[in-house]
């Protein structure tokens, strides 16, 4: 289950920060944007970028969000990538980000995919 206030970070417009493991077993992080959906956390990709297929080799992520209006009370959440979606269930989970970080539908121009993440540990504020 999100907490309810990692739930408000998710609804709002910060960028997150994602950390996955490359092959090697050094991190990878990259800026996205993510959203909630239902308990769980969602984010969108390229289904052949870095992040995707670091996390289909190795599901666990760590995710950092600082809120603009509260740089003090950042959001850690630990999980893992439980499923992938694609099709029109995806397409609308990406329009929703899109219109929450750019006001409006994401370009189809790209093949998109939806990573879905079960948060194992959530933390807000500085532990």
């Amino acid at each position: 289950m999100l907490d309810p206030d990692v739930r408000r970070v998710l609804d709002g417009s910060a960028i997150a920060h994602l950390a996955t493991v490359l092959p090697d077993g050094s991190p990878h992080s990259v800026p996205l944007w993510v959203g909630a959906h239902g308990e769980h956390i969602v984010f969108l990709t390229g289904p052949t970028s870095r992040k995707a297929r670091n996390l289909h080799r190795d599901p666990r992520v760590a995710i950092s969000i600082v809120p603009a209006g509260n740089p003090f009370e950042p959001v850690i959440i630990r999980g893992r990538v439980v499923e992938w979606l694609e099709g029109d269930t995806a397409w609308e989970i990406i329009d929703q980000l899109s219109v929450k970080y750019i006001g409006g539908p994401y370009t189809r121009d790209l093949e998109r995919v939806v990573g879905v993440i079960e948060a194992e540990r959530q933390i807000v504020g500085v532990a």
